[in-house]
């Protein structure tokens, strides 16, 4: 099953060079879709990552990411 990943690119608390390569470490073989996600509220508090139907919230990029490893398909 593929996995569905999204980040946003104006998130103020991820920078989408080194999310995407962290991403792509723990998620080979996915395309990670970069794009605004409507989700201003939470992305101006948290870095977030959207995952298979999932948004998953951080203090930190490294967070976000951490939490997002359980939901990989």
């Amino acid at each position: 099953m593929r996995n569905d990943i999204r980040i946003c690119d104006k998130c103020k608390h991820m920078k989408v060079k080194s999310a995407l390569a962290k991403i792509s470490a723990i998620a080979p073989d996915t395309e990670v879709k970069v794009a605004c996600k409507s989700y201003c509220g939470p992305c101006s508090r948290f870095a977030f990552i959207f995952i298979n139907g999932r948004y998953i919230t951080g203090a930190t990029e490294d967070e976000a990411i951490e939490k997002a490893k359980k939901y990989v398909k």
